[in-house]
């Protein structure tokens, strides 16, 4: 028998395993680490077994066979998939890989940022329906290995892998497609803690905002004394234009720590407790605004793993026993689009991180995100670290369409509550979105605290006002502490700023969206009034 009809038979078994209903004894063997849901190397007489759509069979990656996507221009459809579906009932909960080889030819270039080459898994859950796919580019290029990391929701009822072309024509080759299981469901649930709910801190509640870190003494003044915050949301940030001018990663660390160091004395004066966000971690890259972010080569490069962890050792013996403050936030909104083979996932990683610092520092809190850029989805199939005195953070910025309108380009105005892409966004739209977490929370007995959420000042029919006051009043019901993007850091988000976009200049008068957070800022109590010292 040739080697190729062997392969394809092999393939051939190997998806109706994986795709087979329950045992004899009428439950499935549970997944495990490093299985494989799904091998194509689309060789063999039944090479295309189970895939459906558009594509045929051409020459592939150091092989005879290839899947190949073609979409000429002016046909109908505008895009052109290649689809298997994945055996969703035994991936639910688990994180998953996939990757494969990829080249294209001609591929022109996308109208929108999600149109391109798909190597994509549309998932569908009571919620909505996901998108993770890999990030690839256009025009011609040779064979290279592409991926992403995807989270399956405890509840999907369908995951289909896309293969193919989105409103873009040319022509583009898959082969050596594997998905694989990086993190299976918990075996059992961790027990929850007993005894009070670790805070780190014994405040009634913590409520403030994020911080440029080059604001004045005086602004610190203002927050702390007027405006009664009693957290600020400190972000080591590193803007392109800094890691050009200091590309050495340390020594523009401990640059921002000399700003945070002489801010620190404030901080304590004005009753104002800090998280020191690691805004710009090792391996970050450039975002759309500008700043490094906590993706790229931070799942990529096993060295910048390494150098979190280190990062958090040198940060852990500068600070502690430091009075204000409050904890650790370990990385910025962490993205784990692409995951290298042999390295940590977001949560292997953040564990490693804490467990070096409990090692020099046995008290203070640490603050881990989850792995979907901090927004609330992430929390669905999420597991607590085996780590003790660790607090949970989501950032609120959804729906994006309202939140960030006019941000990165011109848009429609969008109103709060409506029907933004398709949904009713009203205050119980935002529970449902926020449901994660709470679930989280109720089934671990851990904190939670909201680094960011923000809505930009122009939405229309002071619509900011309106969504910020449900957002809040929905973190108060759950016992959340809570900080505001941002206070003086852009007027975008400013609290202080008018709904006129044009007028960049501090309304004369306080606006809905200031009224509304001093009002909950009256309510805090301060680390001087009450003896309070950072955990």
């Amino acid at each position: 028998m040739k080697e190729e009809a062997v392969r394809g038979i092999i393939l051939a078994v190997a998806v109706l395993c994986m795709c087979a209903g329950p045992s004899r004894a009428g439950r499935q063997r549970p997944p495990v680490r490093g299985e494989v849901v799904l091998t194509a190397d689309f060789e063999g007489p039944n090479a295309l077994a189970g895939w459906s759509g558009s594509g045929t069979l051409d020459s592939g990656y150091q092989s005879s066979r290839a899947l190949r996507v073609e979409w000429l221009p002016g046909t109908s459809p505008s895009s052109a998939y290649s689809r298997f579906a994945l055996p969703v009932e035994r991936l639910r909960g688990c994180v998953i890989r996939v990757s494969g080889m990829v080249r294209a030819e001609n591929v022109t270039d996308r109208p929108q940022p999600w149109n391109g080459i798909k190597m994509m898994l549309p998932i569908t859950h009571p919620g909505g329906t996901l998108y993770p796919q890999a990030k690839v580019g256009t025009g011609t290029f040779a064979w290279k290995r592409i991926g992403c990391i995807v989270r399956v929701p405890s509840d999907a009822t369908s995951a289909v892998l896309h293969l193919g072309l989105e409103e873009v024509s040319g022509q583009v080759w898959f082969d050596d497609v594997r998905v694989v299981v990086v993190r299976p469901p918990a075996a059992a649930a961790p027990q929850r803690a007993s005894g009070p709910v670790y805070r780190g801190h014994s405040l009634p509640r913590l409520r403030g905002t994020m911080i440029s870190p080059d604001i004045a003494p005086d602004n610190l003044r203002t927050l702390g004394q007027e405006w009664n915050a009693n957290v600020i949301r400190w972000q080591l940030v590193r803007t392109n234009e800094q890691a050009a001018a200091q590309p050495d990663y340390d020594k523009w660390l401990d640059g921002e720590l000399a700003r945070l160091d002489a801010a620190l004395p404030y901080c304590r004066k004005y009753g104002l407790m800090v998280v020191l966000d690691l805004h710009s971690p090792p391996g970050g890259s450039a975002s759309a605004g500008g700043y490094a972010a906590a993706d790229a080569d931070m799942f990529s490069d096993k060295g910048c793993q390494a150098k979190l962890v280190e990062v958090w050792q040198h940060l852990a013996r500068r600070y502690r026993g430091v009075e204000g403050i409050w904890g650790y936030d370990l990385a910025n909104e962490p993205v784990e689009d692409t995951l290298a083979e042999g390295l940590d996932d977001w949560h292997g990683l953040a564990e490693r991180a804490a467990r070096a610092i409990r090692a020099i520092d046995p008290e203070r809190a640490i603050i881990v995100e989850c792995a979907a850029g901090g927004n609330p989805d992430g929390f669905d199939g999420m597991e607590p670290l085996n780590v003790p005195n660790v607090i949970y953070s989501v950032h609120m910025y959804l729906p994006h369409a309202f939140t960030h309108q006019g941000v990165f380009g011109p848009s429609l105005e969008v109103r709060y509550p409506s029907v933004i892409d398709g949904k009713c966004w009203d205050r119980a739209q935002l529970e449902v979105a926020l449901k994660p977490v709470m679930e989280f929370q109720r089934k671990y007995g851990v904190h939670i605290y909201v680094g960011e959420f923000s809505a930009i000042r122009w939405a229309p029919d002071d619509s900011a006002y309106r969504y910020l006051k449900d957002l809040i009043e929905i973190f108060e019901a759950n016992g959340w502490d809570w900080t505001y993007h941002a206070f003086r850091e852009w007027d975008g988000w400013s609290a202080e700023h008018g709904s006129d976009r044009a007028d960049n200049a501090v309304s004369k008068t306080p606006t809905s969206r200031e009224i509304l957070l001093r009002s909950w800022f009256a309510r805090n109590r301060h680390p001087a009034a009450s003896g309070q010292k950072a955990q």
